[in-house]
């Protein structure tokens, strides 16, 4: 290995011109401040899910009919969408939801548009009766930064929710950042207008002609009146100022110029919708406030800003006393947290790098230096971070602690190289001269495998590429602010130190190194001696590790680690047809069992349904409690031990008729596939009883399998329908039209909206219903009036027939054709891997009707995608860390011995395993993959100086086992430098200390561990493989 740069480059510049670098230095610490302020601050990167859902809205449909209706229709047009790679629908009571899934990296504003226009297509063949499509992307970003739960002791939760809609919620709509206040959770204000189906029947009247008639409730523009003097703008007025006004509303009669009003055929009241979902804190009733933020906006400066603002209302009154509003979700809490606790691993690792810096070096100037290059290289990361427009996040504050340790690599080098020939040349300035020259390509060399290292990880896909793309930026950024300061401030501070004075602490730190010294001379002339023996035991240790790894992998592998935010959920499921009554009386006995659990902050509950933003999605049998817990480093359970006492603690009610289950939320948002679950089977065809069928048996071949729990499938539910077919020739006979009887039936289950009514700067919905008396049983149903025929009275049992059956809730389409998907969760610390193989076996035999297909849901493909990726990024880290060192030295055959060592890195990262694996279970996940990869760059640092130093001396003569001997003597102080600085600043990230630290911890455990074992390759393996390849050009 031959160098051909020698002389100090732009660190003799720096010697030579303090000033100029003490400019650049404080122009690094303005631009880098200014851009700190600038980032701004989430919990993960903005990541954009490749995916577009549209949903559509008709409430009280079945969910057969919406499939029949809408969800096709749907399917059919968007299917053509350009690179759309799946489609899958979701279709429920009221409800229909088709997602788009496209590659990664798919440009998804663009595919947004496209999907804009085919749903813009498709509406023509829609119902008129559905509420406006609703077309989005699935941007995490768009979750709520705030939740409230708003509750009074003096008014109604109607009265609540009025003065929420028009008064609180407005006083935050305007902050900065802020994208709406969205209200939901009691019954609204309405005007219910009750018709007397007789007496419309009596007056040869239908509900078209009632529909019809509030149609004139409305003001529009008259254009404008050009006078002599001035134009004048004129307007139609129809609008009803009073409810007076409503009663009096004509409706044409049936003979000519015969008028009707409205107060003939109904009642009409200042009345609520009917109650059909409860919103709780912590037991208290009341209104849900939901605040989302724009998508750029900084998550703690909008939750800043909407708190100072309720503040502020608060103190001046203009929240009234009875009222008090309470926190249910802040996303800002736990992004504090985890960012709190990324920047104190960052700051303390710092701290204890500059610890053993000065053991090592016995001086305070030449700690402070280092010091000094610490926080100058994380400012310049900072620049480089706001110029790529990355945020403060944990993954970024996670790339910056990691980088701690690196950052003093090239420092540390520079600083001993600097040090060491101070000593034995009295002109300090022009000993930093010829240090840096001899070591400047060293330096080069190994931050040129750091990033080499690491530049696979930029052709990531899929939500890991999505994840760890900015930790991986951020770390680059990092490594390449150590090398700036390294080449350039350290040389010009420590051209000027001339304090190499002893102390007791130095003395004592040699005296170690000085015994270590004389014993690892004593083994290295032995281990040279019989170096195919050694090479021969490395090898056999490495073999056992790569067992012990793939053992690992069978048993715990997972594509991430469970992220611990210290959410649980409670999922209600009553049987078919439970009222909200009975369900929320269940509900109530849980919240009592919560009150009593040690941890709990708080409980929000929603009885018979579930809120999201504005959207309240309303079913009698089914109810959420969320529970908040205290930050993890306060509690001895984690939430998964949690949720597992607390359901022990429900059982014991021994609710009838209810399913319960606690478990778990990961963080909100964030999904690691495209599903829910670990687990998704799914089998494809036509008739949903069969499928049922099929979901039941596949679920009883899985019950006993020891590696997965929760085991479902989606149409285990069900619930009871009322099909009422119409016999269209006696409904023609009658003059009875299909759309007369889909009318009456929707005014006379859940009523029909015609119009609305403004109260002043109010708004509300004026609501045509039957009286809800009519209808206490299903034979009521038979006797709503549809229409009239010869003053003949026609009922719906004269044009349709009743019949009772079972209907599923929701109904799963995939590829645009209906499949069951049975879902299961992993069991505590088994693997996807060993999950897989036993319903693999448990499904060998089973038998499918013709045309019926079972097929991986994705967690096969998630599996198999992940243990691929990890391969071919592993090879390519070596091959580019080998064409690096290549190119640097002009050489293939050092910067081969140097490749020799990193395989042999993974014994320290096993062994770093397995101890942690004693106190907490430790998956095998893809962090713990990249941080293998990044090891690659990382290891071979501290080889590249030692064989460059084994170089230098041999260029003066020195013969090989001298030179070999001579150097890694010379280098051992360095290397252990640098290992336990690197090591020291990542060990406050390995242990894993507070909220968000499962996404780092095990990628810095691997470090850690593979680095700390890597000492004793490059002390020991590396000299031994040098001796042995370069034994031919010793003899010539």
């Amino acid at each position: 290995m031959r160098r051909p740069f020698k002389s100090g480059g732009i660190a003799a510049w720096s010697i030579n011109h303090p000033i100029g670098i003490s400019m650049l230095a404080v122009t690094v610490v303005v631009l880098g401040l200014f851009a700190l302020k600038d980032l701004s601050i989430d919990l993960f990167p903005h990541i954009i899910y490749p995916e577009v859902r549209v949903r559509i809205l008709d409430p009280g449909v079945p969910a057969k009919a919406m499939e029949d209706r809408i969800t096709r229709q749907l399917e059919e047009q968007l299917a053509i969408t350009e690179n759309a790679i799946s489609i899958q629908s979701k279709t429920r009571e009221g409800r229909s939801a088709v997602d788009l899934s496209f590659p990664y990296g798919t440009d998804i504003n663009l595919a947004l548009r496209d999907a804009s226009t085919r749903l813009d297509r498709a509406k023509r063949f829609l119902p008129t009766s559905i509420e406006p499509p609703v077309i989005y992307k699935r941007d995490p970003s768009q979750l709520p930064a705030l939740e409230f739960v708003v509750s009074s002791t003096k008014i109604s939760t109607t009265e609540l929710r009025d003065w929420v809609d028009y008064q609180l919620s407005n006083w935050f709509n305007n902050l900065p950042g802020v994208a709406a206040a969205e209200v939901a959770g009691a019954p609204k204000r309405e005007v219910k207008v009750v018709i007397d189906q007789e007496q419309l029947a009596r007056l040869q009247l239908s509900y078209d002609d009632i529909i019809k008639a509030f149609e004139n409730n409305k003001d529009s523009p008259g254009g404008e009146f050009h006078a002599k003097v001035k134009n004048i703008n004129t307007r139609t007025t129809g609008r009803f100022n009073n409810l007076s006004e409503i009663l009096e509303l004509p409706i044409p009669g049936n003979t000519p110029g015969s008028i009707i009003h409205l107060k003939d055929i109904a009642t009409i009241s200042d009345a609520t919708e009917d109650e059909k979902l409860r919103v709780r804190l912590n037991s208290i009733s009341g209104v849900k406030l939901t605040i989302q933020k724009q998508p750029s906006a900084n998550t703690t400066a909008v939750v800043d800003a909407v708190m100072k603002q309720l503040n502020s209302l608060q103190k001046t009154n203009i929240i009234p006393e009875h009222i008090t509003i309470n926190k249910v979700g802040d996303q800002s809490t736990f992004i504090r947290h985890a960012l709190r606790n990324a920047s104190f691993a960052t700051v303390s690792g710092a701290i204890l790098a500059m610890i053993v810096i000065y053991l090592f070096l016995g001086s305070v100037r030449r700690t402070l230096i280092i010091g000094t290059a610490i926080p100058l290289a994380i400012l310049i990361t900072f620049i480089l971070m706001s110029s790529a427009g990355l945020s403060l996040n944990i993954m970024t504050i996670g790339g910056i602690a990691l980088g701690v340790g690196l950052l003093v690599d090239n420092t540390i080098v520079m600083q001993e190289n600097i040090a060491r020939h101070q000593l034995l040349d009295a002109n300090y300035t022009q000993a930093a001269l010829n240090a840096t020259g001899e070591i400047n390509s060293a330096i080069i060399a190994s931050t040129s495998t750091n990033l080499a290292a690491v530049v696979p990880f930029l052709f990531i896909g899929g939500i890991v590429g999505l994840l760890f793309s900015e930790l991986i930026l951020t770390l680059s950024a990092a490594i390449i602010g150590s090398l700036i300061v390294a080449v350039t401030l350290v040389p010009a501070l420590s051209a000027r130190v001339n304090s190499n004075k002893s102390n007791a602490i130095h003395d004592a730190c040699n005296k170690i190194i000085k015994n270590i010294l004389y014993y690892y001379e004593k083994i290295i002339l032995k281990l040279i001696i019989h170096p195919i023996k050694v090479i021969l035991f490395f090898i056999i240790i490495l073999t056992l590790s790569l067992f012990t790894f793939k053992a690992l992998m069978d048993q715990k592998e997972r594509l991430l680690p469970k992220m611990d935010e210290g959410q649980i959920r409670i999922r209600i499921k009553g049987d078919s047809g439970m009222n909200l009554d009975k369900m929320d009386l269940a509900v109530k006995k849980i919240e009592a069992i919560i009150a009593q659990q040690d941890y709990v902050v708080s409980w929000f509950t929603t009885a018979g349904g579930f809120v999201f933003g504005r959207s309240e999605f309303q079913k009698s049998n089914y109810s959420s409690i969320s529970i908040q817990l205290i930050e993890r480093q306060k509690r001895d359970l984690t939430v998964d031990q949690w949720a597992k006492k607390l359901n022990s603690e429900v059982k014991k009610l021994n609710l009838v008729g209810f399913s319960v289950l606690a478990y778990a939320k990961g963080i909100r948002g964030f999904r690691s596939n495209r599903g829910d679950d670990d687990i998704s089977i799914r089998i494809q065809g036509s008739n949903l009883d069969e499928l049922r069928r099929l979901g039941d048996e596949v679920i009883s071949k899985l019950q006993a399998l020891k590696h997965i729990k929760n085991i479902q499938h989606s149409y285990q539910d069900s619930t009871e329908e009322l099909s009422i077919k119409i016999n269209q020739l006696r409904a023609t006979s009658f003059g009875i039209t299909t759309n007369d009887v889909s009318t009456a039936l929707q005014i006379a289950m859940q009523g029909k909206i015609v119009s609305d009514y403004i109260d002043g700067d109010r708004q509300y919905n004026i609501r045509v219903r039957l009286n809800n008396k009519l209808l206490t049983s299903p034979p009521a149903l038979a006797n709503i009036v549809v229409g009239s025929f010869n003053k003949k009275t026609i009922r719906l049992r004269d044009v349709a027939s009743i019949n009772h059956q079972s209907s599923p809730t929701n109904i799963i389409r995939d590829k645009q054709r209906r499949i069951v998907e049975i879902s299961a969760s992993l069991k505590g610390s088994s693997s996807l891997s060993q999950a897989l193989d036993e319903i693999d076996t448990a499904l060998e035999n089973f038998n499918l009707p013709k045309n019926y297909i079972l097929y991986d849901g994705g967690s096969k493909k998630q599996l198999q995608e992940g243990e691929n990726l990890g391969y071919i990024l592993l090879a390519l880290a070596i091959f580019l860390v080998f064409v690096v060192m290549a190119i640097q030295y002009e050489s293939l055959r050092n910067p081969l011995i140097i490749l020799c060592g990193v395989p042999f890195t993974i014994v320290g990262v096993i062994i770093g395993l397995l101890a942690v694996n004693l106190f907490i279970d430790l998956p095998i996940s893809m962090p713990i993959k990249l941080g293998i990869i990044m090891l690659t760059g990382i290891v071979v640092n501290n080889a590249i100086v030692l064989i460059e130093q084994i170089e230098n001396i041999r260029d003066t003569g020195v013969d090989l086992v001298a030179a070999v001997i001579d150097a890694t003597k010379q280098r051992l102080r360095p290397i252990l430098m640098t290992v336990l600085t690197t090591v020291l600043g990542m060990t406050p990230l390995a242990m894993g200390i507070g909220d968000g630290a499962e996404m780092l911890q095990p990628m810095a455990i691997v470090i850690v561990s593979g680095l700390s074992f890597s000492v004793l390759i490059t002390l020991f393996l590396i000299p031994v493989i040098y001796l042995l390849t370069h034994q031919r050009d010793a003899i010539k």
